[in-house]
């Protein structure tokens, strides 16, 4: 299809009233200065009128479920297909969700293993056979030979009632005898408490297990099975019973258990999750190491660290020990003996302390034995799995986020499932090693997998749908990721290419893509192969528009929207649009001036120093990282850089910044295996600036953000009407009742709700959308009140508080950072 999206007078945010005719099914790149309506416009304007107009075409019932979109401001769209988008943000919190998961890969082996998997004895590791007659006997008679048994098939369970029917049909089919509630009977003698629930088994044979009557047992057995719906009971003199049931059963051990589903294998499930784990791989457990991050605490120093503060009671307590076990509350943990250490942290053994406690007018005796600090935390955390919201259980909940770790479940070993599930294999691997892989293992090993010709034809269509998508998770760089990679733990950038590889295994076409930024965190290297997937999904007949600041990608576009000229107030304007080769000739265009060169960052002729110090990090091991040690000079700028997957994330944040925050701030967290990291004396202060969004309130703004808004309180508190009327720095806030407009709760709109059209906000007709109250806004500052101080940009408030340090070296920050 051809034509135009063409939008009028777009007017959402920065934007300034533009027009913009994007051709479909085209690559189309919107690029500009950070700031300056990209996203409005792609995100915004049109992506948000794309759903808008979906979620009207429903009908009003099937709105009442779903989020009620706002119209932008725009005058109209037209030519708008279906749209798509595929932002960076909302990656999931989700500790079951994986990459194997979100793409549906997870899905599909779970029926590859349930249809074509060869089930293995979780005992002996011998394949499983389908129990049989022939089977069962051949087990009784290797196991058992000689013994006399009666064969019982199962009639009634637990079930209340005389049964009477029951018993008639079983003679009536030539049965004599049954089993009642553990005893032989004949069927006329046996009389049942209506009442009460009973067991009833029909005797279908006894006989002496050996090969001459082998022909007989399986007759036998084969009778039981059909008699007692696929279960048979064995019966031995002075044994318990051997149970068989038409399923799986091991040929030597004689484990049975039902054939495994789909279900089996999804560690969400209940039907496959490890019972110990609940399928997460994990559990938690109280760390020595956390509770004693410094081996030069002392006894006072950890009792207070366990406990928030010093307690009395635990004072005493551990006073007491000490006196028994020759230590102080001021020895040191390092120099504590090995005993003296089973016995504080494991209470090995246990101790019965008896001591006094005294209080202001009374004083009484205690007796109580210590358990150890480990175990007594141990029962804290358990406790606080609790709802209850008890002070009690406040505590308990503060113990267990700031002392527990996890550890590999023991159960498992860390692999998620139950035993049954991880003992079936196909191509002779269990699920749980395929899941291991990465995304390009994952592919090397389907492609080369050898399966007989009766697994083929079952497995065919699910072989292609895996092998499909791992080919599009390859198309988007993403080969270094292991399946089950937690998707928590992805990157902005790497989720959003998993959602686009996704979109192109759906093969829509007609649809309009709206990418942000999607080159971020890829390495030069991966580029192109990322261009290659626009390109396929742009052949399929949909248009794909892309913010980006990558040259390659925007190079690669049919058509190139160049927003500006500048950021905020100064952007929301099309600077340039066209070809790139348009738009490289625009001599507006500062995009243009950095592609063609004209501009260019420029590259510091010296290079600091440092001062002389560094970090060494030795031996780092954390995920892919294989023992390596680095040198990080002090005082410099450093970059880390190298090909995704390399490892930077795991140096920098899983074993440098972790370590860091541990040992400076005793911080609850436990970094990747290394060595050691010398030089960390050499630090005063660590920040972390991650992906992570600042902030979701609506009532949070840059100045709250940057403590700036606290500052300009403080100022308004100081003029002379302020202090007339005895307003402190709360009058000026929008959060407290002090000095807001009560109507609106500070927030200058009204919200009116209207059901199954998006709700309309109105300015609050008291304070006129100015959020204060009158008396709060007769108070200025160079004549402007609180809402108008407010209402500046960041470079107009900088002008205004130039004479205010405190504030304006905070807004100079926001606009050196291109904020203004």
């Amino acid at each position: 299809m051809t034509g135009f999206i063409q939008v009028r007078k777009a007017e959402e945010h920065n934007l300034k009233k533009i027009d913009v005719d994007i051709p479909r099914d085209r690559l189309v790149v919107v690029t500009g200065p950070s700031g300056s309506g990209k996203s409005t416009l792609v995100f915004d304007t049109i992506f948000a009128e794309g759903q808008r107009r979906y979620v009207e075409s429903l009908s009003s019932y099937a709105r009442r479920f779903l989020g009620r979109l706002d119209k932008p401001k725009v005058d109209k769209i037209t030519g708008l297909p279906p749209a798509i988008s595929i932002e960076q943000k909302g990656r999931t919190k989700n500790p079951r969700s994986t990459v194997g998961t979100s793409t549906e890969i997870h899905d599909y082996l779970r029926l590859l293993y349930a249809n074509i998997g060869v089930p293995h004895c979780v005992e002996c590791s011998r394949p499983m056979e389908q129990l049989t007659a022939e089977s069962a006997a051949r087990l009784l008679l290797d196991e058992n030979g000689g013994q006399k048994i009666h064969i019982l098939a199962p009639i009634v369970r637990g079930d209340t009632g005389s049964h009477q029917e029951e018993l008639d049909s079983l003679f009536k089919n030539g049965f004599a005898r049954v089993r009642a509630d553990g005893e032989i009977h004949d069927i006329g003698d046996v009389e049942l408490d209506a009442r009460k629930k009973h067991d009833i088994e029909v005797v279908v044979d006894r006989l002496e297990l050996s090969q001459k009557h082998r022909e007989r047992l399986i007759g036998s057995l084969e009778t039981a099975l059909e008699t007692g719906e696929g279960a048979a009971i064995v019966a031995r003199d002075g044994q318990t019973d051997l149970v068989f049931a038409e399923q799986l059963m091991c040929p030597k051990c004689g484990i049975q258990y039902d054939k495994l589903g789909p279900k089996a294998f999804s560690y969400n499930r209940p039907d496959g999750a490890c019972q110990t784990c609940n399928g997460l791989g994990v559990t938690m457990s109280i760390d020595p190491d956390l509770i004693v991050p410094d081996k030069n605490m002392t006894v006072r120093d950890i009792s207070r660290r366990v406990n928030g503060k010093e307690r009395p009671w635990f004072v005493k307590r551990v006073q007491t020990l000490g006196e028994e076990k020759d230590f102080t509350l001021d020895t040191q943990y390092k120099d504590f003996t090995k005993a003296q250490i089973d016995v504080f942290m494991w209470g090995k053994p246990n101790v019965m302390l008896s001591y006094v406690m005294e209080g202001q007018e009374s004083y009484w005796e205690v007796e109580r034995n210590w358990i150890g600090l480990i175990p007594w935390l141990d029962k804290l955390f358990e406790s606080s799995k609790s709802s209850d919201r008890s002070w009690y259980q406040w505590w308990a909940r503060r113990i267990a986020n700031e002392f527990s770790r996890k550890t590999t479940c023991e159960s498992c070993g860390g692999r998620k499932l139950k035993p049954e599930s991880l003992a079936v294999t196909v191509s002779g691997k269990p699920i749980d090693e395929l899941t291991s892989m990465t995304i390009e293992e994952a592919s090397q090993f389907f492609e080369s997998i050898e399966l007989s010709e009766r697994e083929h034809k079952i497995a065919e269509l699910v072989l292609k749908e895996i092998r499909a998508r791992l080919k599009f998770l390859l198309s988007v760089g993403l080969e270094y990721l292991n399946l089950d990679r937690a998707s928590m733990t992805l990157s902005g950038g790497e989720s959003q290419r998993i959602r686009l590889a996704t979109q192109i295994g759906s093969a829509l076409t007609g649809v309009l893509y709206c990418l942000d930024e999607p080159s971020i965190g890829l390495h030069p290297r991966d580029i192109n192969r990322l261009i290659e997937t626009f390109y396929h999904l742009r052949s399929l007949g949909n248009t794909v528009v892309v913010i980006e600041h990558d040259r390659d990608t925007i190079t690669a576009a049919d058509h190139i929207i160049d927003l500006g000229p500048l950021a905020g107030t100064h952007g929301g304007e099309v600077v340039a649009e066209g070809t790139p080769s348009e738009v490289l000739a625009d001599p507006k265009s500062l995009t243009a001036q950095y592609l063609a060169g004209e501009k260019q960052i420029p590259i510091p002729g010296e290079r600091r120093t440092g001062n002389g110090k560094g970090l060494i990090i030795h031996n780092a091991r954390a995920n892919n990282l294989k023992g390596i040690s680095v040198e990080i000079p002090l005082g410099k700028m450093i970059c880390i850089s190298g090909v995704s997957g390399a490892g930077k994330s795991s140096l920098t944040y899983d074993t440098l910044y972790k370590a860091l925050a541990r040992q400076m701030n005793n911080a609850s967290v436990r970094p990747g295996p290394h060595d050691s990291i010398e030089g960390i004396e050499n630090l005063d202060r660590l920040v972390l600036v991650d992906q992570s969004p600042i902030g979701r309130t609506p009532r949070s703004n840059p100045a709250t953000y940057t403590k700036t808004f606290g500052e300009i309180r403080e100022l308004f508190a100081k003029m002379p009407e302020a202090k007339a009327r005895g307003f402190g720095a709360g009058r000026f806030s929008f959060n407290t009742r002090d000095g807001r407009c009560e109507k609106c709760k500070g927030s200058g709109l009204l919200q009116v709700e209207m059901h199954f059209m998006s709700d309309v906000f109105i300015t609050c007709d008291v304070c006129k959308g100015n959020r204060f109250d009158r008396e709060t806004l007769e108070v200025t500052y160079k004549g402007k009140n609180i809402t108008e101080v407010l209402s500046l940009t960041i470079e107009e408030a900088l002008e205004f508080f130039a004479d205010i340090p405190n504030i304006a070296d905070k807004l100079r920050t926001l606009v050196d950072v291109g904020l203004g």
